[in-house]
């Protein structure tokens, strides 16, 4: 592993080393799978997006550079991010994700719809594993591990992050996986996936917190609804703000009141 890995860089050479990184990921075409995917979206479209012209490049982070939270998706969504070229930009997960943080202080309105429509986060970064949209919403390890170079920076670039929300198991793991790879846990198995969980994964790191991704799968069957994701991200701002936790033991689940 590079030394990128080993600690977080200051502030202001984190900030620039991102704006470096997101235009790397713009460019990449390592999988070609996935290019020939999101590219061929972009040809057939859907309807209601008919004559638009879709992004059809990987997705970069997006948020404050100097966020304490930190936010750890899936994958673009189909005419979603791919079309917008914002994560969680124009389809029904990010509906249900930025209303949520507007709710809860995070985002400065509760709509997103395209790169131009003034959204900023307050406090906030959201990545995710993967930068392109993959076949079926399923990727294959392969292309999870080809994209994680990307997210390990990000992480080292984020100087002041205090939590990660893990949306979802994928969201979860490809997190942990970094963090086993650089030798901060050994295993993951202690770290069990469940809508709410709060775990600190290792000394000195960020607490993390796990939730139901915002997929409209979840959205349509209650499986999450619009309040459970808002109580996921109060929690997120008590845990951001309540020092006492500094001292948890790392390795196991956090008992936070909610």
């Amino acid at each position: 592993m590079s030394g990128i890995t080993a600690k977080a860089l200051p502030l202001d050479h984190g900030i620039a080393r991102l704006e470096e990184l997101n235009k790397e990921i713009i460019q990449c075409r390592k999988c070609p799978r996935l290019v020939e995917h999101r590219e061929q979206i972009g040809v057939v479209q859907r309807r209601a997006y008919r004559g638009e012209e879709y992004w059809c490049k990987p997705i970069t982070g997006f948020g404050d550079p100097q966020a304490r939270l930190l936010v750890v998706g899936l994958a673009p969504g189909a005419h979603g991010a791919n079309r917008t070229g914002r994560i969680f930009t124009g389809d029904r997960s990010g509906d249900y994700l930025y209303r949520a943080l507007f709710e809860t202080g995070f985002a400065n309105q509760p709509e997103s719809v395209s790169r131009q429509d003034g959204l900023v986060l307050r406090d906030a970064y959201i990545t995710c594993p993967v930068r392109c949209v993959p076949p079926d919403n399923k990727p294959t390890k392969e292309e999870i591990l080809a994209c994680r170079p990307f997210l390990v920076r990000e992480l080292a670039y984020l100087a002041n992050v205090k939590l990660v929300v893990a949306l979802g198991n994928i969201g979860l793991q490809a997190y942990l996986s970094v963090l086993q790879d650089q030798g901060r846990i050994k295993s993951r198995s202690p770290f069990r996936f469940a809508h709410g969980a709060v775990f600190r994964a290792y000394k000195g790191g960020p607490l993390l917190l796990t939730s139901y991704h915002p997929s409209q799968q979840n959205t349509s069957t209650k499986r999450l609804t619009a309040e459970m994701l808002r109580e996921i991200f109060f929690r997120s701002r008590r845990l951001i703000e309540d020092e006492a936790h500094e001292e948890l033991a790392p390795g196991g689940q956090v008992k936070a009141s909610r």
